[in-house]
């Protein structure tokens, strides 16, 4: 995607139900990364009912690139994301308006986290997760062994449909521990959604049910980014 579309393409995308200052914050940071990156899209995503997304981790540029993919793909995501964010000024009103949710780990309230997916879902939203929580801790950018089941256990409770989605070029861009993106020479960034991850077959949310699910999903997503970056994915 050349520059000057990714920079028209903002223009295109959906705005109803983005909230102001989540639309604002969209305004204010597409122009910077269609300046900074070169965009490459993939895949598409299920026009209207609930949607689950669920997409490696490697930078904290990923928010970003995937709304963008997102919204490109006529879809406008909702986050989990760590509640300490809604104590940060700006960043509240920008999460509030956009609708996202919020997550106290390893807290009995992170069920609350669940219980909003769960409803934004059924309301017909699209909700991202980054199932890893947290980025990669491969030293090769695959996804994680050890990642958490929260998707699995949303989906198995909605029966919406799991759209794996890939990031890859985010970590040259805005390295995990770098306080700024590397803007020259300017980098590559990919996303690319593939179909959705059976889970036809599964019942119930019991432990070992969830567990297979969690596993199937992180699957499509290790298997996607195989064919993105053209390499085999490791043995597990």
């Amino acid at each position: 995607m050349g520059t000057l579309r990714a920079l028209t393409l903002m223009f295109r995308v959906p705005r109803r139900g983005r909230g102001f200052w989540f639309s604002l914050a969209i305004d204010l940071i597409w122009p910077l990364m269609a300046l900074s990156a070169r965009l490459r899209f993939a895949g598409s995503l299920p026009q209207r009912g609930g949607v689950v997304l669920a997409s490696n981790h490697l930078s904290f540029a990923d928010p970003v690139t995937v709304t963008a993919f997102t919204l490109a793909a006529g879809r406008i995501p909702r986050y989990l994301a760590k509640a300490s964010l809604w104590k940060v000024p700006g960043i509240k009103q920008v999460l509030d308006g956009g609708g996202h949710i919020p997550v106290v780990r390893d807290t009995a309230q992170a069920r609350a986290a669940y219980v909003g997916a769960v409803d934004a879902v059924k309301r017909g939203e699209c909700v991202m997760f980054f199932p890893e929580a947290g980025f990669s801790d491969d030293v090769s950018h695959w996804p994680s062994a050890r990642v958490k089941n929260g998707v699995a256990r949303v989906a198995m409770e909605t029966g919406a449909p799991v759209i794996p989605v890939v990031n890859w070029g985010t970590h040259e861009l805005l390295p995990a521990h770098a306080r700024f993106p590397r803007l020259f020479p300017r980098r590559t960034v990919q996303i690319v959604a593939g179909p959705p991850v059976d889970l036809s077959d599964l019942t119930g949310i019991d432990r070992e049910t969830l567990n297979e699910a969690t596993k199937r999903i992180m699957h499509a997503i290790t298997e996607l980014l195989a064919e993105l970056r053209g390499e085999e994915p490791p043995v597990r």
